[in-house]
């Protein structure tokens, strides 16, 4: 429920920035399985988005040698968002001819979702909303669930199309982020009372989903392999930080506003303001470029 501190509802998710031990490996997954596009290169760092897009979805950072923490807060997994069914079709076939490894499927009534990895362990969620309108009980709450996918009939999607694989269609994006958490309650009040995102739903004290202007949800959190996990050591393979883009810099002074009111520290950066949970996990606040 939106309420007057409420996150501006256009507000909407940049891209996701990952620690990865070998940058050319990465690379080769994150263009050839995946389908993404390298834009630009800076130093140690990629920078990968989808079709034309001139906008990242995924920056990459070569820390070689680096490992990833057994129990340390950070990423659960980050979710990409395609338009359709169809494409969600086209990237299940990507990944069956490729023969990459996948983690598992769901249908989460308000989405269907394909599970798996990169190769550094880093989570990724590949998935398609359904109609906003279909999203609801007859309370007119949204209703989530994780029931078994029709991979059939995803597949069958692909029927009286073209076989060519053109990777990401240019309107994919960075849909939401779910993040591991020490403290549930305490990362919910941040997110949720500081950054104001509304909160959608509450999955006992283990899990919170919340979300702008009314999506199911753009940042998940849960406990559910770091009750009380310490932050990753610097420099440790998987989350460096992700971006949330607020429509105008009117938009993100107010959640600077409330960051600063909270008594929480912001470190400006080039891409924005940058703030850390309670569990130190770094997001970048930015506005939207002027159209």
């Amino acid at each position: 429920m939106m309420t007057n501190k409420s996150i501006h509802p256009d507000t909407t998710l940049g891209y996701v920035h990952l620690n990865v031990s070998d940058l050319t490996q990465s690379l080769s997954f994150y263009q050839e399985v995946l389908g993404f596009q390298a834009q630009r290169r800076d130093g140690d760092t990629a920078y990968l988005g989808a079709g034309q897009a001139d906008t990242p979805c995924v920056a990459l950072t070569e820390r070689h040698g680096a490992i990833r923490p057994e129990f340390a807060t950070g990423l659960y997994h980050f979710a990409v968002l395609v338009p359709s069914r169809l494409e969600l079709a086209h990237s299940l076939r990507r990944l069956v001819e490729t023969e990459y490894p996948l983690q598992g499927f769901a249908d989460h009534l308000v989405s269907e979702a394909i599970y798996l990895a990169d190769p550094d362990g880093n989570g990724i969620e590949i998935y398609r909303d359904r109609p906003r309108s279909e999203w609801y009980d007859a309370q007119g709450k949204i209703k989530m669930a994780t029931d078994p996918l029709d991979v059939r009939g995803v597949l069958a999607e692909l029927n009286g199309h073209d076989g060519a694989w053109r990777g990401f269609d240019a309107a994919t994006k960075l849909g939401h982020m779910h993040l591991q958490v020490a403290n549930v309650r305490q990362a919910k009040a941040f997110y949720s009372d500081v950054l104001g995102f509304d909160l959608i739903m509450m999955y006992g004290p283990s899990a919170a989903f919340v979300s702008a202007g009314g999506y199911h949800h753009h940042i998940g959190m849960n406990t559910w392999n770091s009750a009380g996990a310490p932050p990753p050591p610097p420099e440790s393979i998987g989350l460096r930080e992700f971006v949330v883009r607020l429509p105008d810099l009117d938009a993100l002074s107010q959640v600077a506003g409330r960051v600063r009111a909270a008594g929480l520290a912001i470190e400006e950066e080039n891409e924005g303001l940058l703030v850390r949970d309670p569990s130190q996990i770094a997001v970048v606040l930015t506005a939207a470029k002027p159209a």
